[in-house]
């Protein structure tokens, strides 16, 4: 895909999405830091927190690429990783403390495989004690900490794949690609229970998230301002090629004015835009809107109340 040209405004601040690869001990937070030194820029975000003990995709914001943060929470992500049956972890991951065991003798491939299968598309899943989920405004692994545990609401997550690579026990190497809000680690701790056996997580890659590789994603000790922009890394994306899964509307000269505004595009002024998709859609659907000489200039979804296209993100000039 396209990675679009990228924004770097007189004061060299970069308008984009940097597709990092997280080293195993880093916090998410870790690799903002380190970008917002090498860089010089200070509005850099994550879209998508990594347990120190994982590696892989860490898709990084930069300036008002911030600004996206809600779309890429949306889209799906890929793992690669290996659990161990026969022991459980209070934290459902190799970096806790082992809290109960059970002999994996006995336990087939086959039955492996046929329990995974039983954890694919829609499932209820109870969010980890350790996990920065809140409780009457308590992250819960500081309650954790303090040898406590609350009850947690399921929630429903989706499993669009699971697939067991390889077994050699006890430890189970797999692939799976789900939806935000999975929990992978407590995947694994759950089909160690279905299993009879307990398990944890002992190894996690995430390959992906939404269109961002890890085949094209960098380390973070390499990323510096001439390395993002000189160099055309394709480790950068714009924001329009992030945002490249929405339609596009191209507004007419005229309107570009209020569009920066953030003003409603009215419907008459859209003309035979809209005219190729269906009407009771419309309010579902947001847009890239861009000027005639093809800046994004904003997202904008169509009101039917107000017969216009109403901005909900507004961007201003980003030849990208």
């Amino acid at each position: 895909m396209d990675k679009g040209l990228v924004s770097v405004d007189a004061t060299s601040t970069i308008d984009g999405v940097v597709n990092v690869s997280k080293p195993v001990g880093w916090t998410s937070h870790d690799v903002v830091e380190k970008l917002r030194r090498s860089l010089g820029i200070r509005k850099i975000g994550h879209g998508g927190t990594l347990d120190p003990m994982a590696t892989g995709v860490l898709p990084l914001l930069i300036g008002r690429g911030t600004r996206l943060s809600e779309y890429l929470v949306e889209w799906h992500k890929e793992y690669e990783g290996v659990f161990r049956l026969g022991q459980e972890t209070n934290t459902q991951d190799a970096t806790g403390e082992v809290i109960q065991e059970q002999s994996v003798e006995g336990l087939t491939g086959e039955a492996i495989q046929a329990t995974a299968e039983k954890f694919s598309g829609v499932l209820q899943q109870v969010p980890p004690m350790y996990s920065a989920l809140k409780h009457e405004g308590i992250p819960l692994y500081k309650i954790a900490r303090s040898g406590k545990t609350v009850e947690r609401a399921s929630r429903a997550i989706t499993i669009y794949e699971l697939e067991i690579l390889n077994i050699d026990l006890p430890d189970v190497a797999f692939r799976a690609i789900c939806s935000k809000g999975t929990y992978i680690r407590t995947l694994c701790a759950d089909i160690g229970r279905a299993l009879g056996v307990g398990g944890h997580l002992r190894q996690l890659c995430r390959t992906r998230v939404g269109p961002f590789y890890i085949k094209d994603a960098v380390s973070p000790l390499e990323v510096d301002f001439d390395f993002l922009v000189h160099r055309n890394s394709p480790c950068l994306w714009g924001l329009d090629a992030v945002l490249g899964h929405f339609p596009e509307i191209v507004i007419d000269s005229s309107m570009v004015t209020r569009a920066l505004n953030g003003a409603p595009i009215p419907e008459t002024a859209l003309g035979k835009l809209l005219d190729d998709i269906a009407e009771e859609n419309m309010e579902r659907k947001a847009f890239r809107v861009k000027s005639p000489d093809g800046q994004l200039l904003g997202l904008g979804k169509f009101s039917q109340a107000a017969r216009a296209l109403v901005f909900v993100k507004v961007f201003g000039f980003l030849n990208n």
